[in-house]
């Protein structure tokens, strides 16, 4: 039986992630008030503004929990490039 060497040689990347952060906003309110007369109303309430008591994930606005509000995330990444050593 003969033995074979297998040798995986990895190439470091040239991208190089340097940071990156996002921001979540939770923008108009989607609770249907109507569902309980098979109708569809939403309430108007443009943002989420935490109310500031205790429970801060109701909207001081409209009083709806957080969840009921569309969530956007701006996302931004900032990447280095390096070109590869010639030498390899």
């Amino acid at each position: 039986m003969k033995k074979r060497q297998v040798v995986i040689k990895q190439r470091k990347s040239s991208y190089t992630m340097t940071s990156s952060s996002s921001n979540v906003r939770y923008v108009e309110c989607q609770k249907n008030h109507a569902a309980n007369i098979g109708g569809y109303a939403v309430d108007g309430c443009r943002e989420f503004m935490a109310s500031g008591g205790d429970d801060a994930l109701t909207c001081a606005a409209c009083g709806c929990h957080r969840n009921f509000h569309r969530r956007e995330v701006d996302t931004e990444v900032v990447c280095e490039y390096s070109p590869p050593n010639a030498n390899n």
